[in-house]
């Protein structure tokens, strides 16, 4: 699923909820340059084979708010810019990531300018999120 919605800059909105991804190792850049992206409904989006995350909400500037508390990223290695250019997003859930096995995740916030470390709903603080999110 990488790149698969890659520079759809008309695309606002996006349901996930029946969708079946078990098998899916690869999102990276999967929401790329969507600027005109709004919501995405990932409630049961099955993320426990991801290992690549990168760039995946690259230059999404119109999310405001972004739950991810359903993917389970335990084998994920690769964060880097994941919300990179995400210049309107005010809350982000992500209170179910394991960082454990990642390796990459410089500049993960890279432009999230209205984002607050209190907005970021995070249970699992390991030192890379934190380092990550001291600089908001």
């Amino acid at each position: 699923m990488g790149f698969m919605f890659y520079n759809c800059s008309s695309l606002k909105s996006i349901d996930f909820s029946s969708f079946n991804s078990s098998k899916v190792t690869h999102i990276n850049h999967m929401f790329c340059n969507c600027t005109s992206l709004e919501s995405i409904n990932f409630s049961s989006f099955n993320t426990s084979n991801v290992n690549n995350m990168n760039f995946m909400f690259y230059g999404c500037y119109l999310l405001k708010n972004l739950n991810l508390s359903s993917f389970n990223t335990n084998n994920v290695n690769n964060m880097s810019c994941m919300f990179c250019n995400c210049s309107s997003l005010q809350s982000l859930d992500i209170s179910s990531f394991n960082f454990n096995k990642v390796i990459g995740m410089n500049g993960i916030f890279h432009e999230c300018n209205l984002l607050r470390k209190d907005k970021i709903k995070i249970i699992n603080k390991d030192d890379k999120i934190l380092n990550a999110i001291e600089y908001l």
